[in-house]
């Protein structure tokens, strides 16, 4: 399947739901405290989609997913369900994912927030997730295999004694949610498809504190660690450029470079 190449149009506006994707992460983190639930937070984001940023929330009913965001607490690996009954506690961590749909295109975004006081494995873990997003990120520029992104990220964390989940991947992204090429956050150097300007996809590593063994659970959604250990995740839309790369998701708390080339 071919991979599509996007226009200076359709930049512009991946720009600009992407842009609304970042703002929406910003906007979430002050509600996330000890005592909400993950159904509030469900409701604030979908409210915040559809009444002041005027777009729509992709994830709800997409497959037949049942809300508008994705929220991952603590064991929970990607695509966790958000609900009245599951209330956060101190000391938790939660992965909110994002993908809003505007003017034909999507923006797709997720960040792990620690709840009140983290454990020292949890900032850890969390610290580390993050530098493997941005190592991979580091690595995309026309020419460069794809496989050189997944080889920095599974590097980083093994050197951190942490695992890298293979099930689940990053994908291309645009008018299509989900497209080609697939990004796997593990790999050799030198492998994989050849980057080029105009390719959109996201970088989106799971990292666990425990084994990479991970199951799905029966509602057919929600992915959870095998041995039941902390997991956290971040992932940013990425546009490949004539120079380097260019994070279309980008966060007022990134602490990367919005615009810069493979190193």
């Amino acid at each position: 399947m071919p991979i599509d190449l996007k226009t200076p149009e359709d930049i512009e506006k991946m720009r600009a739901v992407g842009a609304l994707a970042a703002a929406q992460l910003e906007m979430i983190e002050a509600h996330i405290r000890p005592g909400i639930s993950t159904g509030e937070l469900d409701r604030i984001c979908h409210d915040y989609t559809v009444n002041v940023q005027h777009a729509i929330p992709a994830p709800l009913n997409y497959r037949g997913f049942p809300k508008s965001i994705c929220t991952s607490v603590n064991h929970v690996v990607c695509h966790g369900i958000p609900t009245d009954d599951k209330i956060l506690k101190n000391g938790d961590i939660i992965n909110v994912d994002v993908t809003l749909l505007k003017d034909e295109f999507h923006g797709d975004t997720s960040k792990t927030f620690i709840v009140g006081k983290g454990s020292v494995l949890a900032e850890r873990l969390v610290q580390i997730t993050l530098e493997c997003l941005y190592k991979g990120i580091r690595q995309v520029g026309p020419g460069v295999h794809l496989g050189d992104v997944g080889h920095v990220i599974q590097v980083h964390a093994e050197k951190n004694r942490f695992s890298v989940v293979r099930e689940y991947c990053g994908h291309g992204i645009g008018r299509v949610f989900h497209d080609e090429p697939q990004v796997l956050h593990y790999g050799r150097a030198g492998t994989g498809i050849v980057l080029q300007p105009g390719m959109t996809f996201t970088i989106e590593p799971m990292i666990n504190a425990g084994k990479a063994a991970v199951k799905l659970l029966p509602d057919d959604w929600t992915v959870v660690t095998k041995d039941h250990k902390l997991t956290a995740q971040f992932e940013h839309t990425i546009l490949v450029t004539d120079t380097g790369y260019e994070i279309l998701t980008y966060r007022s708390d990134d602490t990367i470079e919005r615009v810069g080339s493979p190193n």
